[in-house]
């Protein structure tokens, strides 16, 4: 019985370690935020249902409803599995953008996965912190002039505000 005391004790004392290591506060990103924190707290971010198809890229950010992983349908499997009770969606961006860099950030915690020409992108660069209003991770991705889909999943909550804009 006191082996597993011990054995509870450590586990609990390792979690907490990694999460006091996560950066925490708005001034622990690696780049300035400021610009795509703005687009996701704006009050005009366009709402989209997870499955939609949008002729071009948002001006601004977007608030993606989120379903299911199960009925979520994500045309590309997601290369992280979804935990349960998680929710996913996807939206897909049907005019090509410019080529070049582009972030992508979200509001909430979830895994983002970039599908241009039916490959995953990986991110060229990531930065997140927690405890920071309205943005909680932001990624840069080199994007061709190419359609894409942006899939999302893991998300706690239903909802998740996405904003992808040219990098400065």
């Amino acid at each position: 019985m006191r082996v597993l005391t011990f054995l509870a004790a450590l586990s609990l004392g390792a979690t907490s370690a990694l999460a006091a290591e996560e950066p925490s506060g708005c001034d622990k990103f690696k780049w300035p935020i400021e610009r795509e924190r703005a687009a996701l707290t704006a009050p005009d971010r366009a709402k989209l249902v997870s499955g939609s198809e949008q002729a071009a890229l948002p001006p601004s950010a977007i608030t993606l409803t989120l379903v299911a992983p199960g009925d979520a349908k994500l045309p590309t499997p997601p290369e992280r599995a979804p935990k349960e009770s998680t929710f996913a969606g996807f939206a897909s961006f049907k005019a090509a953008p410019k080529a070049g860099l582009y972030t992508v950030s979200l509001s909430a915690g979830a895994w983002v996965d970039v599908v241009q020409d039916g490959h995953l992108l990986k991110p060229v660069a990531f930065s997140g912190a927690t405890d920071c209003d309205g943005i909680r991770k932001t990624m840069k991705y080199e994007f061709a002039a190419q359609p894409f889909v942006l899939q999302v999943s893991g998300a706690k909550d239903n909802a998740v505000s996405i904003a992808i804009l040219p990098a400065q």
